[in-house]
């Protein structure tokens, strides 16, 4: 777009080096359209993201909400407010489930066949003792129950969380879902940030993990 206004600039009567309606209209919407991914450049050059320091922050990163350090370089977090909430509840659910795999996983290798053992049961391991999954195999070994009370604990965990959403209204925190039976959860609100700061990296670093099992399967 830059390069086709530079050729109509040039093209133009001397009155054109005023910048004519036309122009002024689309290097607004340009503007704009950059503004919406990283923010308003700032005028002091000092405003960058924390991530990708070569760049400006993304508009909505701004560091108000816990793990955030301004990388965002694909735009998912979305045009507003209310994507960029969207976006990080999906983050922490997702971050839950890696934590959750990843101790899973290697839990399943270690103790499952002493377990199946012990109790009389065949091992779900594959015969390399690997956990099942779709590249290692195996999954037809997993009884359709165990499938069942996935999916129904999935739903029970969908249900609490939009109750307490409903209940809390604006107090709500993204994740809450009611579940703290052994009270973890301070009630210090930098230490609520800190905690959330934590769990969202341990979560990270849980889906990366996730994936270099998944590529050494």
């Amino acid at each position: 777009m830059k390069f086709c206004l530079a050729i109509a600039s040039f093209a133009a009567s001397a009155s054109a080096f005023a910048p004519s309606p036309q122009n002024s209209q689309n290097s607004r919407t340009q503007t704009s359209l950059n503004n919406d991914l990283w923010g308003q450049p700032p005028s002091d050059g000092k405003e960058k993201s924390k991530a990708l320091p070569f760049a400006n922050r993304p508009k909505l990163l701004d560091g108000s909400m816990p793990g955030d350090v301004g990388f965002d370089p694909f735009g998912f977090a979305g045009a507003d407010k209310a994507s960029l909430m969207y976006m990080r509840e999906a983050e922490i659910k997702h971050c839950r489930l890696a934590m959750l795999a990843v101790a899973g996983w290697v839990f399943a290798e270690l103790f499952d066949k002493p377990i199946a053992d012990a109790v009389g049961l065949p091992t779900a391991l594959t015969k390399s003792g690997a956990s099942p999954s779709i590249l290692n195999g195996g999954l037809e070994k997993i009884d359709i129950a165990y499938w069942l009370a996935v999916v129904t604990l999935a739903g029970i965990v969908e249900i609490e969380n939009s109750k307490v959403k409903e209940d809390k209204g604006k107090d709500y925190i993204l994740g809450d879902c009611g579940f703290d039976p052994i009270g973890l959860y301070p009630k210090e609100k930098s230490e609520q940030f800190a905690m959330q700061t934590k769990e969202l990296k341990n979560g990270r670093l849980a889906m990366m993990a996730k994936h270099s099992y998944l590529g050494l399967a």
